[in-house]
């Protein structure tokens, strides 16, 4: 869908549809809203009257202007109640609205901008969540079907300001909203796809086009590569995988050693059967979202190419299947990492965390004033936050969390803080090696963090996104399917790093 901005009256528009909005305490709407009312002979107002637009949230009035104006409909967004009105609610009003439009078969859409008049949102951000919200709720995943259901696309979306002042800062907000859903779009494609397509080539490919697109450095290394680096926990998991494994680097800003330098580290298990330790079979296919971290990886570096973020970022995503083969690593094996941490392997399906090891001691050569590691790690995150609320989230260093707890509540992909207790420490104590690389079900959580901080020696924080990756239902601006989590949240973080 084109998206773009135009300086003007929404009531003069060519577009078939148009989207206004309303809080529910108007009784006599103002605003871009007044204006088509006024447009209109007073029939927003007249409904307003009679009860038949509240403008609770959530609600799409469809008025047909019948010639008044050339739009074919027009549609009112409720915006629900104006104390505490914030951002997540213009992203919900916006993608609200377009869905409400393509089910009406609408081509050509214009919108105000939600919240930048009467409820006094920054304009350049309320651009942003308009059209962050309606891009994103677009969205649809192209599945290879001989005969693929019938849909409908919009294709194009205008939005309308009539304060000429605005329209740069309305500008700079679509740009922003565009990459970023770009990003999104690449990391919810790829934890959709299936896992015989979405390999560890799949993502080299993709970590190759983002550089070809936006000027990044890239680094596809494989077993020869990773064996020169002594990656033997990355190696052990990948020892019994069909497909080759990739060691994939995106290097954005790489000779400006004197920006700041941000290390993001994503798990990228393409497909998880569990190794050795195998996996119950009942609900196995959903093992194809373990490289949900990766795929949120690659999302933000492909935003940050886009935004050319003034940073020096780093996107590191080893990528693997963990097989039952014949060669695959076992339990009661001791696998030396590439800092020379030796590994007691108690469960095979404790994987993730061993090529986070290898990619975290890497990170490290950078240099990094921070490295930011996500993964599906482990389903003790999901029983101690529950799916689709929070990531946990570990951090070695306060501000650091407080910034990313904030940028978590901007985007509503939210963290919670986690303890790094000693404790969990002792519990993967071993016998024969340096560490396990599990410590039960208990608190499974904690000692998985533990594990990862072993191969750390700079500040570093942790995100557990299991149960975020993947939803069974929708959501406001999210399909069923893959949630694209961690792509903006790490954006947001990025562009506030420092301020």
């Amino acid at each position: 869908m084109n998206i773009t901005v135009s300086q003007g009256d929404l009531t003069q528009s060519q577009a078939d549809t148009l989207i206004v909005n309303l809080f529910d305490d108007v009784t006599m709407p103002s605003g871009a809203t007044g204006a088509m009312n006024s447009a209109l002979g007073n029939l927003i107002s007249d409904l307003i009257a009679q009860g038949d637009l509240t403008g609770k949230a959530g609600e799409v009035g469809v008025l047909y202007p019948r010639g008044a104006i050339a739009a074919k409909r027009v549609l009112v967004m409720g915006l629900g109640k104006r104390d505490g009105f914030d951002f997540e609610g213009v992203r919900k009003a916006a993608a609200a609205a377009i869905k409400r439009a393509r089910e009406l078969k609408a081509t050509r859409v214009a919108t105000i901008v939600h919240g930048a008049g009467v409820a006094g949102l920054n304009a350049e951000a309320a651009a942003q969540a308009t059209a962050e919200g309606s891009l994103l709720a677009l969205y649809r995943y192209a599945a290879p079907k001989q005969q693929a259901e019938p849909t409908h696309d919009i294709d194009t979306l205008e939005i309308v300001e009539f304060d000429e002042s605005k329209i740069a800062p309305i500008e700079a907000g679509l740009k922003t909203a565009v990459s970023l859903t770009a990003g999104v779009t690449l990391a919810r494609d790829l934890v959709n796809m299936p896992p015989n397509v979405a390999t560890p080539e799949k993502l080299a490919a993709a970590a190759k086009a983002i550089g070809e697109a936006h000027g990044l450095n890239c680094i596809v290394g494989g077993r020869k590569w990773a064996a020169k680096r002594n990656m033997g926990a990355f190696l052990a998991v990948a020892q019994g995988a069909g497909k080759k494994p990739k060691f994939i680097i995106l290097e954005h800003n790489v000779e400006r050693t004197d920006l700041p330098t941000i290390i993001l580290v994503g798990k990228g298990i393409t497909f998880d059967t569990g190794g050795i330790s195998i996996k119950p079979s009942a609900n196995m296919g959903l093992m194809k979202s373990d490289m949900g971290g990766a795929a949120a990886v690659l999302g933000a570096m492909k935003a940050v190419g886009g935004l050319n973020l003034p940073l020096r970022v780093i996107g590191i995503t080893p990528a693997t299947e963990n097989m039952p083969d014949a060669e695959a690593y076992r339990p009661a094996d001791v696998i030396t990492a590439s800092n020379g941490v030796t590994i007691e392997i108690i469960s095979t399906d404790a994987e993730g965390r061993m090529i986070l090891a290898d990619a975290l001691v890497h990170a490290g050569s950078y240099k990094p004033d921070l490295v930011i590691a996500l993964a599906t790690l482990t389903g003790s995150a999901v029983v101690a936050l529950g799916a689709h609320v929070a990531a946990a989230m570990f951090a070695t260093d306060d501000g650091v969390a407080e910034q990313l707890s904030a940028a978590g509540q901007a985007t509503q992909e939210r963290v919670w803080r986690m303890p790094l207790y000693a404790n969990y420490r002792k519990i993967i104590d071993s016998k024969v090696a340096d560490i396990k690389n599990s410590g039960g079900r208990t608190g499974g959580v904690g000692t998985s963090a533990m594990f990862l901080k072993q191969f750390t020696n700079y500040s570093w924080a942790h995100l557990d996104i299991a149960g975020m990756a993947l939803s069974d239902k929708p959501a406001a601006y999210a399909p069923t399917g893959a949630t694209g989590y961690g792509v903006r949240l790490l954006v947001q973080f990025l562009q506030n790093y420092g301020k």
